[in-house]
């Protein structure tokens, strides 16, 4: 006999279940770390500023401008030496099993932040050993900023030695994210420094929750972020170095949104009705360093002879597909300041191998090229670039032998000056021309190691220096065309191309928007 039981009682009977939201992300490759101060690659970015932390201001790509962020207002004397920043009431930092906050942001923590990275005094300011904190160092901050102060709980000036144009948009880059001092006292006072880099703790949408090397990254949203709440539960980074991976696994629905595609898998995905191709031309620029402290690489006529040598539009046409502008000057020429009159070193085997027997190398050098061994949005495949430009070199007697580094390992040696001709990239984290000049070409950027070329040239470092002491554009677009002139005279790289972000979505991602800077923000992706 079935027992007919009361209405009400089914009702109570029958569970409701409520599925969390997650986002999977399939990203190219592991983080250095998650103490972004002390790392330059993009993919730390990513995994650390981009989702943990929070900077006093931000840059809004839409309005191109910079915009309030943990700082909801700022003011700047009139002399352009003293920036007052008033921080965000009630801002508080995360809350995870190993810290647990006290008290909301305040400026103490914008002064340990900031003290840290430029305080030979300060306690933490040896912790990040070797790698120091190379954007700091390479934007020159240690001899531009005089103090860092409290003014009050919700009050930090900036005093400055001397006017520069570029500050406020320095502060909106990752390296610029603002920690809690409250929990690096709690891990000073336990010896565990080192959990600063494993263990972060920001003001920003999502919560790290464990990280498997090479695998996998798992954040939760975080229940007290101060800014919109994110539309997903979960942020999952899948971490895939092939792109033809990343671009199967999110056919297959494994992940919601792959980064970095390989230009083939962007046209498949194009005619493929499940997914969505998300893309916008970049503030990056793809490149080959050539280390101008070793011989014969510091010979002028020598880098010029290898400009010549390599057939760049054969590059681009077989590691980009086309889908990359070709480079002559550092950065794209969507940039104000990017001057049109530099042209680009011709295709010129002859002239090259002239130049080298000038240069007293008739019979060309021994060298090294050192890759990466998986592709980027810089470098979609390195092997086939590494090749080509093997092949070229050939031509006019230069004996090259490729060296397939994993990425960290290349950064970190790459950074000490160990390399020869290096592949490499940079994406900008505002549209200032001095966001490429000042980290990539300074003298002071050669000591941080993030000037690849380690090319320090004192007409060069004026004019940079130059450009960032006026906030007149006339002035600061003669000084940066001036030095455009000279790094393509001196050739201190070989410019490659100006890529395409992009990305790869499945048709049911909404909010997801291509940065040019690199940037990523999923804390306004939802998955339908």
């Amino acid at each position: 006999m079935r027992t007919k039981w009361p209405a009400f009682l089914l009702l109570v009977a029958t569970p409701t279940f409520v599925l969390a939201k997650s986002l999977t992300v399939c990203t190219e490759a592991s983080p250095d770390g998650f103490d972004v101060v002390q790392f330059n690659s993009l993919v730390t970015t990513n995994a650390s500023a981009d989702v943990i932390f929070n900077s006093l201001v931000s840059y809004d790509e839409a309005a191109k401008k910079v915009v309030p962020a943990l700082a909801d207002k700022w003011s700047v004397s009139a002399d352009g030496l003293i920036y007052t920043f008033h921080l965000r009431p009630n801002v508080q930092f995360q809350t995870t099993d190993y810290f647990k906050p006290s008290r909301p942001l305040d400026a103490s923590d914008v002064v340990f932040t900031f003290s840290r990275m430029l305080d030979d005094a300060s306690p933490w300011h040896k912790v990040a050993g070797a790698s120091g904190f190379p954007h700091a160092q390479s934007m020159g901050l240690p001899k531009l900023i005089k103090s860092v102060s409290k003014v009050d709980a919700s009050t930090v000036r900036f005093e400055l030695n001397q006017p520069d144009a570029t500050f406020i948009s320095i502060l909106t880059m990752g390296f610029a994210s603002i920690y809690s001092a409250e929990y690096a006292d709690q891990l000073f006072k336990a010896g565990r420094q080192s959990d600063l880099n494993a263990k972060p703790v920001g003001t920003g949408p999502f919560v790290l929750k464990s990280y498997t090397k090479d695998s996998i990254i798992r954040y939760d949203a975080n229940p007290t972020y101060w800014g919109a709440k994110p539309k997903v539960d979960r942020l999952i980074y899948a971490i895939a170095p092939d792109a033809s991976v990343r671009a199967q696994k999110v056919k297959a629905g494994e992940c919601q949104i792959a980064l970095s595609p390989k230009p083939q898998d962007v046209a498949n995905a194009k005619n493929d009705q499940t997914l969505k191709v998300v893309q916008t031309p970049a503030f990056m620029t793809a490149f080959i360093a050539l280390n101008t402290q070793k011989k014969p690489l510091d010979n002028p006529k020598v880098r010029q002879a290898l400009n010549l040598s390599f057939d760049s539009g054969a590059y681009l046409k077989t590691v980009f597909d086309d889908t990359a502008r070709p480079a002559n000057n550092p950065y794209p020429p969507t940039t104000w300041s990017y001057d049109k009159s530099v042209a680009a070193y011709p295709y010129d085997p002859a002239k090259a191998k002239k130049l080298l027997a000038d240069a007293g190398f008739p019979n060309g050098f021994d060298t090294t090229i050192w890759v990466r061994p998986t592709g980027s949005v810089l470098n979609p495949n390195p092997k086939a670039g590494a090749e080509l430009l093997q092949a070229d070199l050939a031509k006019i007697g230069v004996r090259a032998e490729v060296k397939v580094i994993e990425w960290g390992e290349l950064i970190k040696r790459a950074k000490q000056g160990q390399h020869d001709l290096l592949f490499m990239g940079w994406a900008g984290d505002n549209g200032d021309p001095d966001n490429y000049l000042s980290p990539l070409f300074s003298c002071n950027s050669v000591k941080s190691g993030i000037n690849f070329a380690r090319f320090c040239d004192p007409q060069l470092d004026k004019l940079i220096a130059d450009g960032k002491t006026t906030t007149d554009l006339a002035s600061r677009t003669r000084a940066y065309e001036a030095a455009q002139k000279i790094i393509h005279e001196q050739a201190p790289w070989i410019p490659l191309g100006y890529p395409t972000a992009v990305a790869i979505t499945r048709a049911d991602v909404d909010g997801y928007h291509a940065s040019a800077f690199g940037r990523q923000d999923f804390a306004a992706v939802s998955v339908k």
